[in-house]
């Protein structure tokens, strides 16, 4: 039996005996690193009847919460006798004089900190929760999931993002959307973050791009703010980055962007970035965070091949057709021809048809072809090399494995005559020369051949896969 000495002192054991007690057991389940990452800067505090384990930051308190907490109850319950209660809060939330902060119930009850509700407290009458994270977040509303055109070059990274938005478990993370400038990933971004809020809107969506990150985290540099800007980032249940590319050669930057994907990979939360190169081509980015970047899932957004190309102009033409006017079908001359020409950039294709908007309104379906590309002269001559259907007819005897004497001869069989179609198509699309002059310059023909050669070769695109790709791949190639 334990004599009334002993049991009084076991029963006023003070709360910093009973935690250090749980400690030593932690640390040797846990390990000397992770307990030293998590909570090792955590203090135990007493009010009253009250005891509270106080972590260093929002991000440790949460990682506690998730993965220890069960754990901490066990060991605690153990080894206090009197049954206190033991609250979890961050150090931020204990010194607060403002709203009680959420935090963990007893041990005993065990409930999923990630389950209480957010506390905001940048606003006294919060609106909902996804319009006040789109509007702080200057998320632009036309940049949706139903606006987003697929297709062969952007599909796995639709989905991807689809995915994400759902919040469903297995996903990557993080995960890395990268293509050239004007490709659609912004676009993806923003509707990741859209559906994402409206899926969940009690999760914590933060969305910005690179810059902003740059100069926000600089600015908290000079004003002494980082812990503040920290706990900001941290603290998202879901962290989309755009144009990461632009914090390569920043050593501050990339060290406090290195820390919080850390932080929030291994906290369960997700992590969204864009570049405009894959984390490999990334060399000016400091190695652990390309590494980093790599470990996850890297999806690439190739340019858009010609049938993605008129499904973009044919959902903006049904955009437009709702402000009124009379416009042409994604089939029409003109819309074939922005399609072949400006195949750099969704943004450009975009550009061109709102430029052509512009200028003649809704009388669009009436545009002919040399009307479209004298309104489009400016945007088709800049920064563009000279190219000369000589340089066109050597690089399209080259692809079909033929000789530039092939193209201008007067052999008809189809294994010449398909490519010397296909010569004179593309010296009507990227030249000025006029239909007699090209003609003269493929042996002497009438400028009726040729017109049929455009003709013959605008219709086998929209029916013949091969011939899309052929051409797609000879306008690329030209044109540098």
């Amino acid at each position: 039996m334990m004599s009334g000495g002993a049991a009084g002192a076991m029963a006023s054991a003070p709360a910093g005996v009973v935690w250090t007690k749980t400690c030593l057991v932690l640390k040797r389940e846990l390990g000397e690193a992770t307990f030293g990452s998590w909570l090792g800067q955590a203090a135990l505090r007493e009010t009253g009847d009250e005891v509270c384990l106080v972590a260093a930051t929002g991000v440790a308190r949460d990682w506690i919460a998730r993965h220890a907490w069960r754990r901490i109850g066990e060991l605690w319950a153990q080894n206090d006798p009197l049954g206190r209660r033991l609250d979890l809060k961050s150090r931020m939330e204990f010194d607060s004089e403002g709203p009680t902060p959420v935090a963990p119930p007893a041990p005993a009850a065990f409930v999923a900190a990630s389950n209480a509700p957010e506390v905001f407290e940048c606003e006294v009458q919060p609106a909902p929760a996804a319009a006040r994270q789109g509007r702080l977040l200057g998320l632009q509303e036309r940049f949706s999931f139903d606006s987003f055109v697929a297709g062969p070059s952007n599909e796995f990274a639709f989905a991807v993002a689809r995915r994400v938005a759902t919040w469903s478990d297995g996903h990557f993370n993080p995960v890395m959307f990268h293509g050239p400038y004007g490709f659609g990933k912004t676009h993806l971004l923003n509707a990741l973050a859209w559906e994402a809020m409206r899926n969940e809107p009690s999760k914590r969506v933060v969305h910005l791009t690179a810059e902003r990150f740059t100069t926000t985290f600089v600015r908290a540099l000079q004003d002494k703010q980082t812990a503040a800007f920290k706990e900001e980032l941290r603290n998202a249940d879901l962290l989309l980055i755009d144009d990461v590319h632009f914090v390569a050669g920043k050593t501050s930057t990339q060290e406090e962007l290195f820390h919080t994907l850390i932080a929030l990979v291994e906290d369960g939360r997700r992590v969204v970035m864009t570049a405009d190169r894959s984390p490999t081509e990334l060399s000016e980015m400091e190695p652990r965070l390309r590494s980093h970047l790599q470990a996850g899932l890297v999806c690439g957004i190739e340019p858009a091949d010609r049938s993605l190309r008129l499904g973009i102009l044919d959902r903006k033409l049904q955009t437009l057709a709702h402000q009124g006017g009379f416009l042409p079908s994604a089939k029409s001359e003109v819309m074939q021809f922005l399609a072949d020409r400006f195949t750099d950039s969704v943004r450009e294709l975009e550009g061109a048809l709102n430029t052509l908007v512009a200028r003649v309104g809704g009388d669009l379906a009436r545009l002919t072809l040399d009307e479209a590309q004298t309104i489009l002269r400016p945007h088709l001559s800049c920064n563009e090399r000279k190219v000369t259907v000589d340089q066109i007819q050597k690089t399209v005897a080259e692809h079909y494995g033929l000789k530039q004497a092939d193209l201008i001869s007067e052999r008809r069989a189809r294994a010449v005559a398909r490519p010397r179609q296909v010569a004179m198509w593309l010296a009507k699309q990227i030249t000025t020369r006029s239909l007699p002059d090209i003609g003269r310059r493929f042996g002497g023909r009438d400028h009726t051949t040729v017109l049929h050669a455009v003709r013959r070769i605008e219709a086998l695109k929209a029916e013949d896969p091969q011939i899309a790709r052929d051409t797609d791949a000879l306008l690329r190639k030209l044109r540098g």
